[in-house]
């Protein structure tokens, strides 16, 4: 099965849980807080296998999760950091938002890979909190969550050159003579149902390597592919990323002009730059003409170049390939060289800019619900257990120093009012 876009969910992997251990040894009389940190959870990364062309093995499950860091230990043992999840794409993947409405990334070349969804940080021991005046903490911090979000994968695939026309125009045929690809051959129309890739190796044609490019077989378009007729917008994005298109006409059919403009007015429909990409038309299945049938095919292609062969009986294959890798060569100086990428940057909550606000206040009978929102006091009410005295007495610390115990009074907060941060029911202390 092909694939060639895929929605996924990704759930990176939980931090550890900090430890609460006091030091106990028969001759250390003060040993004091030795609770570990916990591990870090694992990261979810997609990287690059230019091995694959297709997204199709991801599409067994629809949720991806990272393993999760292990809880710190006594004697200040560090939790074991998670394994990160490493999923693997084609070149040519690009990474969406779920909505389709930004690139996250872009992968391109063999060695790109991007890290999709960050694990949550491990939460620290109570020894880590220990200080001059705070000589015996009872409490630690719980693992923070990984990042949890959906995800769209689409692939385009990455050649030099493109080979497009209508069904059994024999694409399949030369791509299996002029490449190491062997795509699926029969008499009837859309035997291709998946794009074909292929390397095409110039040494063997008397070349030499650094002429070598890569070839798509694009599957056969019709009149109407743009609309999604035939196989459609499906494979005519496939052709986008292509320097150099080669046009196969059918020669044994009529109208050969017009089944040339037919491919051509669907290009421009999907895209008019695509339209605009250099063109090497070639008009095959010869060994089934004769030579007046020919040139009145050159003819009617009128100011339209051509070159004739036969991918079945392989005449003119060496003419055509060295026209193509000459072609090659000439775009690739023409185009600049791409800026060198610059890694996208990994948002951590605890990086916010806004502080906090309120988002909501909800009136009861008796009392007032304070809803705040901001990243960095969600992290900490996250991590934090507030069940635990010592911990609860750190949020109202927190409270404090970000200024929501100032905010909450102008909005008139009195006792038995609450200050709701994520699922944290915190009471309102005058």
């Amino acid at each position: 099965m092909f694939c060639d876009e895929l929605k996924i969910k990704l759930i990176a992997g939980k931090g550890g849980d900090g430890a609460v251990s006091f030091r106990r040894e028969k001759f250390v009389p003060r040993g004091g807080p030795d609770g570990g940190d916990g591990g870090i959870g694992g990261d979810i990364i997609i990287k690059v296998n230019p091995q694959l062309n297709t997204l199709s093995h991801l599409t067994h499950t629809k949720t991806y999760r990272a393993e999760h860091g292990t809880n710190g230990r006594f004697q200040k043992m560090h939790g074991k950091n998670a394994k990160h999840l490493i999923l693997e794409v084609p070149i040519g993947t690009i990474v969406f938002t779920a909505d389709k409405y930004q690139q996250l990334a872009d992968l391109n070349n063999s060695n790109d890979e991007f890290i999709a969804a960050k694990g949550g940080r491990g939460g620290r021991g109570n020894a880590s909190f220990v200080s001059s005046t705070y000589r015996a903490p009872r409490f630690a911090e719980n693992g923070e969550p990984g990042e949890e979000k959906e995800i769209l994968l689409e692939l385009k695939l990455v050649a030099d050159i493109g080979i497009i026309g209508l069904p059994s125009s024999g694409k399949s045929t030369l791509i299996s003579v002029i490449s190491n690809a062997r795509p699926k051959i029969a008499a009837y129309h859309f035997t291709t149902l998946i794009p074909n890739l292929g390397v095409v190796d110039m040494t063997k044609f008397g070349g030499s390597p650094s002429d070598s490019f890569i070839v798509a077989d694009i599957p056969g378009l019709i009149e109407g592919a743009h609309q999604g007729k035939g196989l459609g917008i499906q494979f005519l994005k496939h052709i986008s990323r292509t320097k150099l298109l080669v046009h196969l006409i059918d020669g044994t059919l009529d109208n050969t002009k017009k089944n040339y403009q037919i491919i051509n007015k669907e290009l421009k429909a999907f895209d008019k730059n695509l339209a605009k990409r250099p063109q090497i038309v070639v008009l095959n299945k010869i060994d089934m003409l004769t030579e007046e049938q020919i040139k009145e095919k050159i003819k009617e292609l009128g100011r339209i170049k051509s070159f004739q062969i036969s991918a079945l009986a392989k005449t003119n294959l060496k003419q055509l390939l060295f026209e193509i890798s000459k072609q090659l060569i000439k775009l690739k100086e023409k185009t600049p060289p791409a800026p060198a990428k610059k890694p996208i940057p990994v948002l951590q909550p605890h990086l916010d800019q806004e502080k906090f606000k309120i988002e909501q206040i909800i009136q009861k009978k008796d009392h007032k619900i304070f809803v705040i929102t901001g990243q960095r006091i969600e992290q900490i009410a996250t991590m934090t257990n507030i069940i635990n005295p010592e911990g609860l007495e750190r949020m109202y610390h927190y409270i404090e120093r970000f200024g929501i115990q100032r905010t909450v009074e102008r909005q008139h907060a009195q006792f038995g009012d609450i200050i709701r941060i994520k699922d944290k029911n915190i009471p309102y202390r005058q």
